[in-house]
């Protein structure tokens, strides 16, 4: 299946996509995804549900919210390309790299992106995010395939001086309201044949800026999640969001930051596209 979360009259509804890409309301069903959701098996219950369901068709021109409802938390993974971690001088880590991005960030994925005020370092990062589907809680490798609901892009949004010259945690520079746009769908793990070897790209202004492939992970998924787990609990709906591939502002000699007016867009083999505008705060 493919989960969006669309709005219309004001509320965000539930939807899916069906095989012919059409936009179907499941607002009947009477959940959202969110971490109740997952946790008691909505992704089964709702594929049962449908196959005697008459839901509306819905237009295409309504916005689409995050794929997924605000999860209990975005964990994401710094320097998980080797051609990226060269790009910004770091050392190629010896282990997942672990920070947080405030919920708060997140939006639709096709929602303008805010330049946060006295920000001149917003950068840009492609990333295929993994949602959780259960309590995760020192997971083994070889059985994290049964903990993931599925797949999303997601494009985390830095800003660059808040992230590295301005002291503490990587957070600050991560979480300003926008920086977190999801989607445009949620594909069930059926849908991802091998997520280890999806074309991930994005262009700002029309130049391709970004262009890689999952294959080029330091550490893939399993690796991912079993070290996670290892620290703290995963809970359905979470989003762990694995690291993005050279190409991004930093990396450019000299580097290169959005300005108000800049259109990114970015997308994911099989995982659909995004399309934001920068504008500043206001």
């Amino acid at each position: 299946m493919k989960l969006i979360r669309f709005e219309q009259d004001g509320k965000i509804k539930p939807g899916i996509i069906t095989a012919d890409d059409r936009w179907l309301d499941v607002s009947a069903f009477g959940e959202d995804y969110n971490e109740a959701f997952f946790t008691h098996d909505g992704l089964s219950r709702l594929g049962e549900w449908l196959k005697t369901a008459s839901c509306p068709e819905v237009s295409k021109s309504n916005r689409l919210d995050s794929c997924i409802a605000r999860p209990s938390k975005i964990v994401c993974i710094g320097l998980n390309y080797a051609k990226h971690a060269a790009e910004t001088g770091a050392v190629v880590p010896k282990e997942p790299v672990v920070f947080f991005k405030s919920t708060t960030a997140l939006c639709g994925p096709n929602d303008n992106v805010i330049i946060p005020r006295n920000s001149v370092k917003t950068d840009w990062e492609v990333e295929l995010a993994v949602v959780i589907g259960k309590k995760a809680s020192y997971v083994d490798a070889a059985d994290v395939w049964d903990y993931i609901a599925g797949y999303c892009t997601h494009n985390d949004y830095s800003e660059r001086e808040f992230q590295m010259e301005r002291g503490g945690q990587w957070v600050k520079g991560k979480s300003n309201d926008t920086f977190a746009p999801l989607g445009p769908f949620l594909a069930t793990k059926d849908e991802v044949a091998d997520p280890h070897n999806l074309n991930l790209w994005l262009k700002v202004n029309g130049e391709k800026l970004q262009d890689s492939s999952t294959s080029d992970f330091i550490f893939n998924i399993p690796q991912v999640i079993e070290h996670l787990t290892q620290f703290m609990t995963l809970l359905p709906g979470d989003v762990i969001s694995t690291g993005t591939p050279a190409g991004v502002g930093l990396g450019f000699k000299p580097p290169r930051y959005l300005k108000p007016g800049d259109v990114v867009e970015l997308g994911i083999e099989g995982l659909g596209s995004q399309k934001q505008t920068a504008v500043a705060y206001q």
